[in-house]
């Protein structure tokens, strides 16, 4: 399943905005940039009644898996953990997050790199 279009974040200005005004949270498998949120740079994309939600944009290099099915299967499983634990919760802070994952294997280490983003989501924040 994926984020509802409320949670995701869109357009070149939005990704710029982030990559100037963010503050960045490294790990061994992602890294994570997250800024305050601007909803002037939205209005464009019609999201004006939003501005206190958490949005995200989840990168995965083509150096992750050549593979599109393995990147999004990937992308599924850390927007699933969001939709699980943000969502239900609505315990998070009006921020934008876009999250890198950085080079490496991630075929069989679900419960590792989820470990890792759960504990920068904590370490960045983001959620108590």
């Amino acid at each position: 399943m994926a984020l509802p279009k409320n949670m995701r974040l869109k357009g070149h200005r939005t990704f710029n905005y982030i990559h100037k005004n963010s503050k960045i949270y490294k790990g061994n498998l992602m890294t994570f940039r997250v800024a305050r949120s601007n909803p002037e740079i939205l209005s464009s994309h019609n999201f004006r009644n939003s501005s206190n939600n958490l949005r995200v944009a989840i990168a995965i290099s083509k150096k992750v898996s050549k593979k599109a099915v393995d990147r999004n299967k990937i992308r599924r499983i850390l927007n699933d953990w969001l939709l699980k634990n943000i969502q239900l919760i609505n315990n998070h802070k009006p921020y934008w997050l876009l999250v890198n994952l950085k080079c490496g294997d991630y075929s069989n280490e679900n419960k590792i790199f989820l470990k890792e983003f759960q504990n920068l989501m904590f370490k960045s924040d983001l959620i108590k």
